[in-house]
């Protein structure tokens, strides 16, 4: 390709307001366009990014078993969630309700139903890799919130626990061989509760929205919502006789702590949500009274996994009022009654720290007032106690006692196991008797475009991109400075038709540009090879080779020079594959 013809000019700075510095520099080496809120154009050089990048996937992929399909991009409504609310839904002329597809899990199951009838046919591994649109409402990081991006979605089939556990090992190591050979440096992070399968794959980046917690003692990784950790027990002490004490304008935990000089762990907090659960007379709605240790929080998720819902929103102070407590000053003490009365069912929530830390203070239910001394058990009861809290940054590792950290990222994939209430409900299989038996399903995917903005967030310095071999738009930048008898052009000219013909995919600057601009914008493209033919070069003897990703500079016979392209480029894509190869990374 000549970049005389290439489609995308390089800018000298980025539009105002592209975050993070990744983005900025696709915009500015003429990657990308937006054409509005989380909506982009893909010029040339990210389309073929994008296409090497798939291409990775598809190979890991097919290298299982797996088998590539193609589904349609519009689905009948009732094949989307209702839940998550990212579908953008239409009619058609015939007022038929249809949806644009943000997940196809409801889509693979109908055709898994109707296509599998035997054991004999099982485990199946299916695939595919197109664009997918979520009507995010306010799409605010660029490319990693983009509403339209291309991704892979892969469902496996198993008979049983066994084939459901292979197969998810098979899966998780062919994504992870897939990252590495794009030479982006992924954390698996457990994204479920208990020993389910649910897996996340997370790039670590300053500016991600998702909190991860890990630990360098021992490795665990976890999304933070669903995190366990090690909660340090209350001060062992006999339990002391319960009294009331005036508090004024201690509403919360911390004015609380202050008022009565104590630590917060020494408090049992009250957090009151309303729940929407699914029951056999449809959707109804609970009031949850949670009690938790005051140095801790909630885990929505972890809440949510435990009561079975399916949303959580806080309860407003005239629905805290209307089962007798006081916001800023409840306590589930002496509010039994009143809360099994409440207008709609409701169930008390207990950390599993506040069992094991005596004489806390709680709430009075009355303004102005707490109580000291309080002891679940002895003063109150709950229907559950269960781990409901998330982690802080030095919380101790459940598994290895070191201190946890928490980090930020980007979810890149998922890895999970489609549940009983989902997908795989209706997908049924024949054993050897005749008896018909569910089938068990997994869902893995990538979101492709995101992989790509990632790999540019890692792979860049000061001057610009710096692509991976295995996936850079082209492998070889190839400048051309003219000299005055023309002899440079015409040589760079049969250089490029050589590469061309050897199979080396080679962007050639042929520009009437100043040598300093041309070398700035192969910066800022960052192929990894670039080969200059000029005067200088010629008199020294042949081209000069540069490798992106380091400062050294050689001179090659033009004789040699396709050979050493060669040679150069597959060094480089061995060490990607080894895990050595190195970019002057986040120097920006």
């Amino acid at each position: 390709m000549r970049l005389s013809s290439l489609l995308g000019d390089t800018l000298r700075e980025a539009p105002a307001g592209a975050e993070p510095a990744g983005q900025r520099l696709l915009l500015r080496a003429g990657f990308i366009r937006p054409l509005g809120a989380g909506l982009f154009a893909y010029l040339p050089l990210a389309h073929r990014a994008l296409t090497r990048v798939e291409g990775v996937l598809r190979e890991e992929l097919t290298a299982i078993g797996g088998q590539e399909m193609r589904l349609s991009a519009a689905l009948p409504a009732e094949m989307i969630k209702t839940t998550d609310g990212e579908a953008t839904r239409f009619a058609d002329r015939k007022a038929r309700d249809l949806a644009l597809g943000a997940s196809w899990e409801a889509a693979i199951a109908e055709i898994v139903r109707k296509e599998i009838r035997s054991h004999r046919q099982l485990p199946q591994l299916l695939f595919h890799i197109q664009p997918q649109f979520r009507d995010e409402l306010r799409p605010h990081a660029g490319l990693l919130d983009a509403r339209e991006f291309t991704a892979l979605e892969a469902f496996g089939v198993c008979a049983d626990e066994a084939g459901a556990r292979a197969q998810a090992d098979a899966l998780r190591g062919a994504l992870q061989r897939a990252f590495r050979r794009c030479a982006l440096p992924v954390s698996i992070v457990e994204a479920g509760l208990g020993s389910a399968i649910a897996h996340r794959f997370v790039y670590l980046m300053p500016e991600g929205e998702d909190e991860i917690v890990t630990c360098d003692g021992c490795g665990y990784a976890a999304d933070r919502r669903m995190a366990t950790f090690r909660k340090p027990p209350g001060e062992a002490e006999p339990l002391r006789p319960m009294e009331k004490v005036a508090t004024p304008d201690a509403k919360t935990i911390e004015a609380l702590a202050r008022f009565l000089d104590i630590p917060k762990r020494r408090t049992a907090k009250a957090v009151f949500l309303v729940t929407a659960h699914q029951a056999a007379e449809g959707q109804q709605a609970r009031f949850v009274f949670v009690v938790i240790r005051g140095d801790l929080e909630v885990s929505a998720v972890k809440l949510a996994a435990t009561l079975g819902a399916a949303e959580l929103r806080p309860a407003t102070d005239d629905e805290i009022r209307a089962i007798g407590a006081a916001p800023g000053y409840a306590s589930p003490i002496g509010l039994a009654e009143r809360i099994r009365r409440a207008p709609w069912p409701a169930v008390v929530v207990v950390d599993d720290s506040v069992p094991a830390s005596p004489n806390l203070v709680a709430g009075a239910n009355e303004v102005g007032y707490h109580l000291l001394n309080t002891n679940y058990g002895r003063d109150y009861a709950a229907d559950i106690v269960a781990d409901i809290a998330a982690p802080n940054a030095g919380d101790a590792c459940l598994r290895c006692g070191a201190p946890l950290q928490i980090a930020r990222g980007v979810a890149i994939g998922h890895l999970r196991r489609l549940g009983a209430q989902g997908a795989e409900a209706s997908s049924t299989y024949l054993v050897s008797d005749g008896a018909s038996r569910p089938a068990m399903m997994l869902s893995a995917g990538v979101n492709i475009s995101r992989l790509m903005a990632c790999i540019a967030e890692q792979h860049h310095d000061n001057g610009g991109l710096i692509w991976p071999p295995s996936v850079a738009p082209y492998s070889v930048h190839l400048v051309a400075l003219a000299g005055r008898d023309g002899d440079a052009l015409a040589q760079a000219e049969a250089l490029y038709q050589a590469l061309q013909r050897a199979g080396v995919e080679t962007l050639f600057d042929d520009r009437a540009e100043s040598p300093g601009v041309k070398f700035a914008d192969a910066d800022l493209i960052g192929l990894p090879l670039r080969v200059t033919v000029a005067p200088k070069s010629l008199a020294a003897g042949g081209a000069e080779f540069k490798r992106r990703d380091a400062d050294a500079r050689e001179i090659v016979p033009l004789g040699e020079a396709v050979r050493r392209a060669q040679d150069m480029l597959n060094r480089m894509a061995a060490e990607v594959q080894a895990g050595t190869w190195r970019a002057q990374t986040n120097a920006e």
